[in-house]
């Protein structure tokens, strides 16, 4: 912009030189040639001017006032004659033609700073710097140019009006330039602080992404210990499934097929109704205990009950298997669980009461539940609880361990705590907004 300033400056304060000398030489121009046309027609004819237009020219010029402004005057022919001048000595002498004489005789009015070195400026000794304007002649019929005026005119005032125009056109273009230079500031400020709240955002952004990562890094860390924890615990459920089915269901079949055999041997009627009732009974508790272990296994149908009334049927049955009473506080649950979540709830809430009652005796049993945004939260705790070390995670039982797993495999938290003024509680968090739409 500075650059481009400087060369506006230059070339406009150039334009605005050359302007306004011409305008001064076109003024000269026409005040001269009403004085100068009339005395000079005589040159059509003659090489100089005669003694008496050159006497009556040197009173014209010889005022003080004109003097002062207009120094110097030659009237030239073409070939570089002097035809006239106010130093007479030049009169009839031949100097090199100058580019302002052979432009004025093509009949144009043309204007420059006199060269100092010129023959006839020496023979003179100018040594100020005078403006040239040199002004065509023509004759009076015709029209056609006869000779040329060179009138030196004093620069004084015409070098204060440059002075004053050079600097009203800096001053102009500086103030123009100033004003694309405060526009294009602030164009550029105003994307710069854009540009920076951007950055900030996108850091807040990133900072944000990072976080999520590391939490989605958690959870999936969590979700795979919690997988291949299940994985263990359902392989150890089967191991104890199966050590029950052995040990017995199948060793009571293995009791009933060995009193066949003894029915079949039997000669007595009462012997053999004797070992008819036998095998019966055998039968009957082999039936019992597989019942009791399927009992375990079966999960009620749940899949389309809202949260509240699979809460109140584990409440339910705890109370009428346990004998005692549970204080639910319950809020409203709005939106569709998925199966996962419910199930998780529903073991949640059987595995929690029944160490409530195991180690609380039932005492001050509570289930609360609510919903904070997206989060369910699930909470049971008695007035009784288990040991501190119990709470830390040294001695989990086989239930707990398995909650843990199973709330952790969901992306939720899975926390046993001690309550300030006695007793144990047993906390469950699970997001739950992604799911909800799923479901």
């Amino acid at each position: 912009m500075l650059v481009a300033m400087m060369a506006a400056g230059l070339f406009t304060a150039e334009i605005v030189s050359k302007a306004t000398i011409e305008n001064t030489a076109s003024a000269t121009a026409l005040l001269l040639d009403s004085i100068l046309e009339p005395l000079t027609q005589d040159l059509v004819t003659e090489k100089v001017l005669p003694a008496k237009q050159a006497a009556e020219l040197d009173r014209l010029l010889g005022a003080d006032q004109f003097r002062q402004r207009f120094p110097y005057l030659e009237i030239w022919r073409e070939g570089g004659l002097v035809a006239y001048s106010t130093t007479p000595g030049l009169v009839g002498q031949r100097f090199p033609p100058p580019d302002g004489l052979v432009r004025a005789l093509k009949g144009e009015v043309s204007a420059q700073y006199i060269d100092l070195n010129a023959r006839e400026h020496l023979i003179r000794a100018i040594s100020s710097k005078y403006l040239e304007i040199y002004i065509p002649i023509r004759e009076d019929r015709s029209g056609r140019v006869i000779a040329v005026a060179e009138i030196h005119e004093s620069p004084a005032s015409l070098e204060r009006e440059l002075w004053w125009l050079r600097l009203k056109s800096w001053l102009a273009i500086g103030g123009a330039t100033s004003l694309i230079m405060i526009g294009l500031f602030g164009i550029v400020y105003r994307g710069n602080q854009l540009i920076l709240l951007q950055k900030r955002q996108l850091e807040e952004r990133l900072v944000e992404i990072e976080q999520m990562y590391r939490h989605n890094r958690i959870l999936k860390d969590r979700a795979q210990r919690a997988s291949g924890r299940v994985a263990e615990l359902t392989e150890n459920n089967l191991r104890r499934i199966g050590a029950d089915l052995h040990d017995g269901p199948a060793q009571l079949i293995g009791l009933a097929a060995l009193s066949v055999e003894h029915v079949r041997r039997a000669e007595a009627p009462a012997e053999r109704e004797k070992e008819l009732g036998a095998l019966s009974c055998v039968l009957s508790d082999a039936l019992r205990d597989i019942r009791t272990v399927s009992k375990g296994l079966i999960l009620p149908e749940i899949e389309g009950l809202p949260l509240p009334d699979i809460i109140k049927r584990v409440v339910s049955d705890h109370e009428r298997r346990t004998g005692t009473k549970v204080v639910v506080h319950c809020g409203e649950i709005s939106g569709v669980l998925t199966d996962a979540i419910k199930i998780c709830a529903y073991r949640f809430l059987q595995e929690g009461l029944n160490n409530a009652f195991r180690h609380a005796s039932g005492n001050g049993q509570t289930v609360m539940c609510r919903l904070d945004d997206a989060a369910l939260n699930l909470v049971v705790q008695d007035d009784g609880g288990m040991s501190t070390s119990g709470m830390n995670g040294l001695d989990f039982g086989l239930g707990l361990i398995g909650l843990r797993e199973r709330v952790e495999s969901l992306g939720g938290v899975f926390c046993v705590s001690q309550r300030a003024g006695g007793g144990t509680k047993v906390e469950m968090t699970v997001v739950i907004a992604e799911e909800s739409q799923d479901g």
